[in-house]
């Protein structure tokens, strides 16, 4: 192999390896013990989509110019909840009110806020 070659598949490991620490970490999902192909595929796809979906969030923070890491992101946006109650045959429904640091991280990302149906604050 060329010089050139080992670099870019060294890079490549350590982009993998990234992956998995970030799996491990800051998605939080943790070794789990499957026995039946199906439910190893699973797993592993649902793995797969989590990293990717962190990475997109990494490049939308960074195109944003916020500043803000992808942890402190999850971190802001992991408290928005979505509560549904029933209270005397009424059923209510609507998410937690968004706090201004997490509408603005919402626009920064580009993305929409969670449809409210009826706005809720857990006190």
């Amino acid at each position: 192999m060329s010089p050139e070659e080992i670099v870019s598949r060294y890079k490549a490991l350590a982009d993998i390896e990234r992956g998995f620490k970030v799996l491990k970490s800051e998605l939080e999902i943790g070794p789990v013990h499957h026995r039946l192909p199906d439910r190893i595929r699973a797993h592993a796809q649902i793995c797969f989509i989590a990293l990717i979906l962190h990475r997109v969030l990494r490049q939308r923070l960074k195109a944003s110019g916020t500043g803000t890491s992808p942890e402190r992101a999850l971190e802001q946006l992991k408290s928005i909840q979505y509560h549904r109650v029933e209270i005397g045959g009424l059923q209510h429904s609507g998410i937690t009110t968004l706090a201004t640091e997490q509408q603005s991280l919402l626009a920064s990302l580009n993305t929409p806020k969670p449809p409210k149906a009826e706005q809720l604050s857990l006190v």
